[in-house]
């Protein structure tokens, strides 16, 4: 069951002292005090309990829509709320916290509203009832209604509908940007290069001249670059067809517009959507591809740099490939966590390519070359998938079930043909693009053929 990318409670928020534009101070508070300071500084602690918690749930909410939307991040700003009513929500520094109202916020503050069947946050918004009307949950109405009878949950849904739900003890961690640290380009792969393809296909329906990404598998091809430096021609930023940090968060910003996420009658984002083809960390215990990629990083960088340990080809996270991790971490100056996480990945990633393109010319280790250090698939073209051809022919002429293919430079359906037909045969995840364990598996039966034919 693939895993899907929920919200989570963040540690900290950062809050601009005053409207967006304004040179006003930022302060970064814990979450759970500044919902107290904002649920003090917005509601009486004498309303009856129903009506408090209704209004704290939707305080609550409100703040996380703006941290999962990264309203204010994908506009340029530092921070991620204000202070402005007029905008945002009150707080107040260091102002009198209510005792009732710090209780029910240690019980639900790590709760909140979502539509059935979408996972975002529900762009929760209210207003006083009195001197401002909204389309949102009104405060002093909140109170009648609890004084009805009501309880929390119907008060909800008197404002935001019958269809919602409330997420109930959601977990709580530090948060950085979503910006995923390093540009992405043609022939990365993983969870960030997802999140991209989902976003530019669903800007795509508004924004028809970005043209669609065929599939949305994690694996940053040509048809990914094509939508790519099309949006960036279309919204004023360079078109180099990578995913730099503008780019990044012009497309967030771009994709919460379309979708309304920040209304709300936002269109939503459905688990289909948030669905995540590659594992968020690995860790001892994990198993499959994604371990056994890390793996034969680690034993090519061990062979060319022996302060490095190179863990056994298993594919299983066990002590071994901990301790080997721990090392690779120590060395270049990473958190020692022995855990395989983003950051690690991309150092991981990064020393790889560099040492594969700077190895000396010709060099190959046995008759196939090493990983070129990105994920090649149809579109491509070049000569690493001149070699891939290579080595795919010479193996499709000694084993029926790969078909032989022609040596073109050029990665179409034929060489994706032959590629799913290596991965069916040798038990890797069909996928008909060339990863890491895709290429060594292709290379160990090309160098096998040609050793016996030496022999």
């Amino acid at each position: 069951m693939p895993e899907v990318l929920t919200p989570i409670i963040p540690e900290n928020i950062t809050v601009h002292l005053g409207p967006p534009d304004s040179s006003a101070q930022n302060v970064t508070v814990n979450f759970v005090e500044y919902i107290k300071n904002v649920a003090s500084s917005e509601i009486y602690p004498t309303w009856p309990e129903a009506a408090l918690r209704a209004n704290i749930y939707a305080i609550i909410t409100y703040a996380l829509n703006r941290i999962y939307t990264e309203w204010y991040p994908s506009r340029g700003y530092n921070f991620d709320i204000t202070n402005s009513t007029a905008v945002d929500q009150a707080f107040v520094p260091n102002r009198e916290i209510f005792e009732n109202i710090s209780l029910i916020v240690d019980d639900i503050f790590n709760d909140y509203v979502v539509r059935q069947g979408e996972i975002q946050p529900l762009f929760t918004a209210f207003c006083n009832g009195t001197t401002s009307r909204c389309d949102g949950l009104s405060q002093w109405g909140s109170v009648d209604l609890a004084r009805a009878g009501l309880t929390p949950y119907q008060i909800l849904q008197n404002y935001y509908g019958q269809d919602i739900g409330i997420v109930e003890n959601a977990p709580v961690a530090d948060i950085d940007g979503s910006y995923p640290g390093v540009p992405l380009r043609v022939g990365d792969s993983g969870n960030n290069v997802k999140i991209i393809q989902t976003e530019l296909n669903r800007i795509a329906r508004n924004y028809p001249a970005i043209p669609k990404i065929t599939e949305e598998n994690g694996i940053f091809g040509v048809d990914t670059q094509n939508a790519v430096r099309k949006f960036q021609e279309i919204f004023d930023l360079t078109p180099s067809g990578e995913v730099d940090k503008s780019t990044w968060y012009k497309i967030k910003r771009y994709y919460v517009g379309v979708k309304g996420l920040s209304d709300l009658t936002s269109e939503g984002v459905t688990i289909s959507e948030a669905q995540i083809p590659f594992s968020t960390q690995l860790r001892e215990g994990s198993q499959g591809i994604g371990v056994r990629t890390i793996q034969y990083y680690l034993n090519i960088l061990a062979y060319f740099n022996p302060a490095l340990v190179a863990p056994p080809l298993d594919g299983v996270y066990g002590a071994t490939t901990t301790n080997a991790v721990r090392i690779f971490q120590e060395y270049y100056g990473l958190p020692i966590t022995g855990v395989m996480n983003t950051a690690t990945w991309n150092v991981l990633n990064r020393i790889y390519s560099e040492t594969v393109e700077f190895l000396p010319q010709g060099y190959s280790g046995n008759f196939g070359k090493l990983y070129p250090g990105y994920v090649l698939s149809e579109g491509m073209s070049g000569q690493n998938v001149s070699d891939l051809q290579t080595y795919l022919s010479l193996i499709g002429q000694n084993i029926d079930a790969i078909p032989v293919i022609p040596v073109t430079g050029y990665f179409g359906s034929q060489t994706k043909d032959a590629v799913i037909a290596v991965q069916r045969a040798f038990g890797i995840p069909q996928n008909g693009a060339v990863g890491a364990i895709t290429w060594n598996t292709i290379v160990k039966e090309y160098d096998s053929i040609i050793a016996n034919q030496n022999s």
